[in-house]
């Protein structure tokens, strides 16, 4: 299929056609929920556009565990249905939709308790595998193994002794999030839909009670559209509320916000061939395997604060660090945290004053004439909130529309991802690149990864590895800049790669490569470039500060700090 280049003359060509015609569906929210909104709607054969205040992922969707699983853990709360849910679309991303994305990782249970917690954690354990294999999307993964102490530290030497009498393994997948998003939206894009990120929605337009279009500023160069559309899907997460605030409406459900922080370390701290779950007095705690780190994650509690920027405090990194060296035999110190990133989980609201007690089921209503809201979930049900969000468009288009197809729609780079990569040595002959370097582009971008070798090919020097964080090849940086989207420096080392939270120096020392190669691309001088380097030096100081400060509220002021950038005008 024809695949959608996210570069600067697409991004403004999008926002003046959104403006001339009437769309059927515009989305608000570029996060998986709202890029899987227009997905769904584009592949239904209606005209859609896509919108983001700020960047794709840029909250919620870039700062998750990094898992697509089925919830192990609502199994104890009975919440059969999610998990049965979850599993099926696990298993579609891993064999179908997103391959080239979304891997398998095992994980290991450590038991504590001689007898019945075998028997408890052994029986949810298959039950989860019998939920997978029973909806046909469990193959691809190996089935859970009960170990013996002596088995689960050969597995996961970095155990004490004395934290486990045996353990469980299981497998469930992980992806990068961020990158997934992205992936997303240039499929919908692909399929004929209008995306611009630094698009922000500063108000509805209404005839009567009939909400009919968006005025839509554009962040980076001042204008200011109208937007109409026969229906509007606010798909904003957290900032839910806020959006049905414009148009008077709190819906009929609040969203409330979790945060959750996790940690990055270095591969050769913790010595483990498989992940590790473990439990907490509030919920669990996951080491998950990451290139050549580990993230170590998550908490779980209410946050009131900056919803664009939540900020680890230093109480939140000592909380997870006490609780996985509960169980390592050489524990981990502050100097081992290589990154530290903070999320906000959109929660609906209840009863419940706990926020790992709140629902991670979501909802969908009509708020106003016009306007569907959708809200909550978890990020491995994206597709079935986005197909939720359009049927209820769909009733107020008036109109036969096709049923929802994203459940056989595979994503750009996807189709031939399998055939690409098993032949991956020949592709590294024919480029002169390692077949490591092949390997971590098709992980990363499947069957586009020609679009990046067709760079290199022209730019012998992108292939050449950014000389602080070699991880990432010089042409990724000018790709992301043409192809997927990225229009700040932030945007690239924090979401488009993650240099951010897997160098010692957050990605400062990579800043001016990097700013410098996405120079040509966006049209900066070196004023720019300059700005660009010292605006993110200057959010990277602040987000330490931050993580040095003893609760969320000192944590919070320190990271606000440093603003957003604006655009030079």
């Amino acid at each position: 299929m024809r695949t959608a280049t996210l570069g600067p003359a697409q991004r403004a060509e999008s926002l003046a056609s959104m403006a001339e015609h009437e769309l059927d569906v515009l989305v608000v929210g570029g996060g998986v929920v709202g890029a899987g909104t227009a997905l769904d709607a584009v592949t239904r054969g209606l005209s859609t556009g896509l919108v983001e205040a700020r960047d794709w992922a840029s909250g919620t969707s870039s700062r998750s565990s990094k898992l697509i699983h089925g919830g192990l853990r609502y199994l104890e709360m009975l919440d059969f249905v999610l998990v049965r849910e979850a599993l099926k679309e696990r298993g579609l991303l891993l064999e179908r939709l997103a391959p080239h994305l979304v891997r398998p990782v095992p994980f290991l249970y450590p038991l504590q308790h001689k007898g019945w917690e075998r028997l408890y954690a052994g029986a949810g354990v298959a039950l989860y595998d019998t939920m997978a294999m029973a909806r046909g999307h469990g193959r691809g993964l190996p089935v859970h193994r009960h170990l013996t102490r002596r088995h689960a530290l050969r597995v996961a030497p970095c155990l004490r002794k004395d934290a486990l009498i045996g353990a469980l393994q299981y497998y469930d997948a992980q992806m990068d999030d961020a990158r997934f998003v992205a992936t997303l939206v240039r499929t919908a894009a692909a399929y004929g839909a209008k995306v611009a990120n630094r698009a922000r929605v500063t108000g509805f337009l209404r005839e009567g009670e009939r909400v009919v279009g968006a005025r839509v500023q554009d962040v980076e160069g001042g204008g200011e559209y109208e937007v109409r559309a026969k229906q509007i899907v606010n798909a904003t997460g957290v900032w839910t509320d806020d959006t049905q605030a414009m148009v008077g409406e709190r819906g009929q459900f609040h969203v409330r916000a979790s945060k959750g922080i996790h940690l990055v370390v270095p591969k050769d701290r913790i010595h483990s061939t498989s992940g590790l779950i473990l439990r907490t007095e509030k919920s669990v705690l996951f080491v998950i395997p990451w290139g050549r780190h580990w993230i170590v994650g998550t908490t779980d509690t209410d946050w009131d604060l900056d919803k664009a920027h939540p900020a680890a405090s230093s109480a939140d990194i000592d909380y997870l660090l006490e609780h996985v060296n509960s169980v390592l035999a050489v524990p981990l110190t502050r100097d081992d945290v290589q990154g530290v990133f903070a999320g906000l989980r959109p929660l609906l609201a209840g009863e419940s004053d706990a926020t790992s007690k709140l629902s991670r089921e979501h909802t969908v209503a009509h708020s106003a004439p016009g306007l569907v809201v959708v809200a909550g979930g978890k990020y491995t049900t994206y597709r079935v909130m986005a197909k939720d969000a359009v049927d209820a468009a769909v009733h107020g288009l008036d109109a036969r529309v096709a049923d929802c197809v994203t459940e056989e729609t595979p994503l750009v780079g996807a189709e031939g991802f399998h055939a690409l990569w098993n032949a991956r040595a020949r592709t590294a002959a024919r480029t002169g690149l390692h077949t490591v370097r092949v390997e971590h582009l098709l992980q990363r971008y499947g069957t586009l990864a020609e679009e990046v070798l067709a760079l290199i090919a022209e730019d012998p020097s992108l292939g050449e590895p950014l000389a602080a964080a070699d991880d990432y090849l010089r042409a990724e940086i000018t790709y992301a800049a043409s192809h997927e989207g990225a229009r700040h420096l932030d945007d690239v080392l924090t979401r488009r790669t993650r240099i951010s939270i897997e160098t010692f120096d957050r990605g400062t020392r990579s800043a001016r490569e990097a700013a410098e190669l996405m120079a040509p691309v966006l049209g900066w001088d070196a004023d720019r470039v300059e700005r660009e380097v010292r605006h993110y030096e200057k959010r990277v100081e602040a987000e330490r500060e931050s993580q040095r400060q003893p609760d969320d509220l000192t944590a919070d002021a320190a990271r606000l700090g440093a603003p957003d950038i604006s655009p030079l005008r």
